[in-house]
């Protein structure tokens, strides 16, 4: 079971895609359909409050569902409009800076693996969605890169996470492209402005439940650019594995439902080759995880 955000006959809703990725079902409509309640939120950060309660209300509707699709709830996947997931995150979306070694190396060298974890974030406004356009921003930066990455959306709210339970907190996974503005992020000394212009953080295209992902610390990821393999690894590679990372950052801060991290980018960035290879408008860029799925974007003026 995957969860969408998508635009379905007009109307945002939250959806399921099932096994097979073929078609979307509309909770809210089948829900009704099903046996008159109205216990399905209208939105992602409600439903991600919900926790358990949501997800197996939502299996249990879509399972009903397409034993009896009707067309008013269940379509094509292919007919509905995909949002980033959370299309408008509560918060500035937690991001871990050069988190497998080979990335830090290509960057740097040696002295630059981190000893500790490295946070940054990225604004609420620059979240888009699968297929959705990365602005190439000409007027403001010449060196626009692309991160795949990883990404966990917290279910619970809690702080001093104990890492043994860490995974008790996470919601779901999904993927984000951490685009980045190289030659802003080096000007400025600093993380926030070159990471946070106005879509640079695809997002999607859709959550995956964490009981669906078995071991989110060894999953194969690959990033292509107009179908050029550019980033090729495993999250068994992380230097900080996810546990480690929702324990740091809750020491003295709560995390709540909603919350997403970025968990780093592997090697194979285009600043880290030689010569330096960044986004050209109508580039495509794909982001695959396994279990999760393949985030696309075409990068526009």
């Amino acid at each position: 079971m995957k969860l969408i955000t998508a635009v379905f006959s007009g109307e945002t809703v939250v959806g399921v895609v099932p096994e097979g990725e073929k078609a979307a079902v509309h909770l809210r409509r089948a829900e009704r359909a099903m046996d008159g309640k109205e216990t399905i939120p209208a939105s992602m950060l409600e439903a991600i409050a919900q926790g358990e309660a949501f997800l197996s209300r939502a299996q249990e509707v879509a399972d009903w569902a397409l034993r009896h699709p009707k067309p008013d709830y269940v379509c094509r996947l292919d007919d509905v409009r995909l949002l980033a997931p959370i299309p408008r995150p509560a918060k500035n979306v937690f991001c871990i800076g050069k988190n497998y070694v080979d990335h830090a190396l290509e960057l740097g060298d040696a002295a630059d693996v981190p000893k500790h974890l490295i946070v940054f974030s990225k604004t609420p406004t620059t979240v888009v969605g699968h297929e959705e356009t990365i602005l190439r921003h000409a007027d403001v930066t010449d060196e626009v890169d692309y991160e795949g990455e990883l990404a966990l959306i917290i279910g619970k709210k809690g702080r001093a996470i104990h890492r043994e339970e860490a995974l008790d907190y996470v919601f779901g996974y999904t993927i984000i492209n951490d685009v980045t503005a190289r030659d802003l992020q080096e000007r400025h000394q600093q993380y926030l402005l070159g990471k946070s212009l106005d879509t640079f953080c695809p997002m999607g295209p859709w959550i995956v439940p964490r009981k669906f992902v078995s071991n989110p610390n060894d999953l194969r990821i690959e990033t292509r650019v107009n179908g050029e393999v550019r980033q090729q690894a495993s999250t068994k590679q992380f230097i900080f594995p996810i546990e480690s990372i929702i324990e740091t950052i809750s020491k003295g801060m709560t995390l709540e439902p909603g919350d997403i991290i970025a968990t780093g980018t592997p090697a194979g960035v285009g600043k880290g080759m030689n010569p330096p290879r960044f986004l050209q408008t109508g580039d495509v860029v794909e982001v695959a995880i396994e279990g999760i799925g393949i985030l696309r974007n075409k990068v526009g003026e």
